[in-house]
């Protein structure tokens, strides 16, 4: 324990002057955290930090777990299976095949082939995601594809955890693993909110309760002797609840897991062994060139896979492009994986070492892939790399043929369903782009004419027939979507949203003709509300009524509890 605590405190220390200079300059926080790892590796021994990374690994599946939710991932769940099972398929493949080409034994190209395969929950759908694309078509698929690797990762360490293929021995790992899934299922559905009741307003009750779950399941997890991973991914799934039923207990567990994040890069590079620094010529070419193929693999042949799979499938280039370029980087899972393999002699060190450094860069690669991802596809837009289909804009869609004269909606939230009530009751024609699939069924449910699409894509625009309309009105605050909207310069006239003033600014001189700016209109709200006060043209009592009565006319039916 006292080694434990020495190790994290070097890491600390290590680890600060790194962050400091990544938010000064605005920079990506991974790159800075693997180099600060890079250098907390000449100060900590590797068993420490092999013992680190488990730990950490198994904390960080654990708070995917929580995060998971099968309402949001449903109506995309089909496609990622497909996309998923191909991209290990033909990716894994190609790992194994090239290791054993370059010499490895077929033991040890397994590894590679699935550290190839895999990719990371952390960067591709917690550290890196911007906010708003969770909310996305390629957010949604990026989710569950990710879920669904991680499911076969799951299976693979289970496997693992019985040391050998003997029958007898993966029967009963795999068994105890499904039971503790069956058992996580059983405490999420009937267990956990008696908790929760019994806790009361108490934050840190629950939070312990949590934490107390979450020790018990790995305990089962090492007594019945399967990997600690198996046990922190069914406690997450029996956490796994609503943020909004349990505000206080959510917060919580994500600023512990922003710490292991943290944590579990520094380890990544703590792990690196560097070449012609820690080893000879010879060993140092051998290990870059297995992991060059691992990069490559990694980094090019895996989005290709992914995005033709999914162009395939009939999504659109962007979206198709988009979401695999969150799967450029080798997965936790494939590190857990590679780290019981060494444990249990089953995995060379210099096969340890290339995934090890392979996982590094890819990590940093990712982090600039994901800053940059849009100049990414439209190059390739732009060159004629991407094909050309919609199938699933057309499937989805509804719009008249004789739609014209017509007011285009982006966005259906709150302010887009506002919108549309009051087309309706002014008998005002209109077309709905919409692009969250968690809200298809109350689009279809309330709206006459809809195209689900990606506003950033001209196909969308053309489907909403924009060339007629009357008028474009985004409700997304996004400036991003609000200048592409601005670069296709469409006939009809825009209003925009923004999240500050000079951006509202901006998106007027680039010939927006509003631009709505919802902190500043809260604010005249604010004032006229205290002059009537003032004035006594309102009492306290009215004002409280006043809001009440707004807020409840005003909620919005699209964010339901999910489960």
């Amino acid at each position: 324990m006292t080694d434990l605590l020495t190790a994290l405190s070097i890491i600390f220390i290590v680890t600060g002057p790194f962050l400091l200079a990544a938010n000064r300059f605005d920079l990506p926080t991974v790159p800075f955290l693997v180099l600060a790892g890079i250098v907390v590796g000449f100060f900590v021994e590797p068993e420490l930090t092999l013992e680190l990374a488990q730990y950490g690994i198994a904390l960080l599946v654990f708070s995917f777990g929580v995060e998971i939710n099968f309402s949001a991932v449903r109506t995309v769940l089909v496609d990622s299976e497909l996309a998923a099972v191909g991209q290990i398929l033909v990716v894994g493949s190609l790992g194994f095949g090239l290791g054993v080409a370059l010499g490895v034994p077929p033991g040890d190209a397994i590894y590679l082939g699935a550290a190839a395969a895999l990719s990371s929950t952390i960067v591709g759908t917690a550290l890196l995601q911007r906010e708003y694309d969770t909310n996305l078509v390629r957010g949604r698929l990026a989710r569950s594809l990710h879920f669904v690797q991680d499911l076969l990762a799951i299976l693979f360490v289970l496997v693992l955890s019985a040391a050998t293929l003997a029958a007898e021995p993966v029967a009963a790992a795999v068994g105890y693993g499904v039971a503790l899934l069956v058992a996580a299922v059983v405490v999420n559905q009937y267990l956990f909110d008696p908790v929760g009741e019994f806790a009361g307003d108490s934050d840190e009750l629950m939070i312990l309760a949590v934490v107390s779950l979450l020790v018990a399941f790995v305990g089962v997890a090492e007594y019945v002797g399967i990997s600690i991973v198996v046990g922190a991914f069914a406690a997450g799934l029996a956490v796994r609840h609503d943020p909004v039923d349990y505000l206080g207990l959510f917060n919580g567990l994500e600023s512990i897991k922003d710490f292991f994040v943290a944590i579990f890069f520094v380890t990544i590079g703590a792990l690196v062994v560097l070449p012609f620094v820690e080893l000879g010529w010879t060993a140092s070419l051998e290990k870059l060139l297995l992991a060059g193929v691992l990069v490559g693999l990694t980094v090019v042949v895996k989005p290709a896979v992914t995005t033709a799979i999914l162009i395939y499938q009939g999504y659109e280039p962007r979206t198709a492009t988009l979401t695999s370029l969150n799967t450029d980087q080798v997965s936790e899972f494939a590190l857990i994986i590679a780290i019981e393999a060494l444990v249990l002699g089953l995995l060379s060190q210099s096969v340890f070492d290339a995934i090890i450094f392979a996982a590094a860069v890819t990590m940093v690669t990712s982090s600039l892939t994901q800053r940059y991802d849009e100049e990414i596809y439209r190059t390739l837009a732009d060159r004629g790399v991407l094909g050309d289909r919609h199938e699933k804009i057309d499937d989805w869609s509804s719009v008249p043929t004789d739609r014209s004269d017509h007011v285009v909606i982006v966005g259906y939230g709150r302010q887009g369903q506002r919108l549309v009530e009051t087309l309706e009751e002014l008998d005002q024609p209109y077309v709905v782009i919409e692009n969250d699939p968690s809200r298809r069924d109350v689009v279809t449910a309330e709206c006459d004419a809809y195209v689900f699409g990606d506003a950033m894509e001209r196909y969308t625009w053309e489907k909403a027939n924009v060339e007629d309309a009357r008028i474009v009105v985004s409700t997304v605050k996004s400036e991003l979507v609000s200048r592409r909207i601005l670069s296709l310069e469409f006939e009809a006239d825009l209003t925009l949203r923004s999240g500050d003033r000079e951006t509202a600014l901006e998106l007027l001189d680039a010939g927006a003709l509003y631009v709505s700016h919802s902190e500043l209109l809260a604010g005249q709200r604010l004032v006229q509300q205290l002059r009537a006060l003032f004035d006594d043209e309102l009492t306290s009592a009215e004002l409280r009524d006043q809001q009440r009565a707004e807020l409840e006319s005003r909620a919005d039916p699209v964010f339901k509890p999910l489960r």
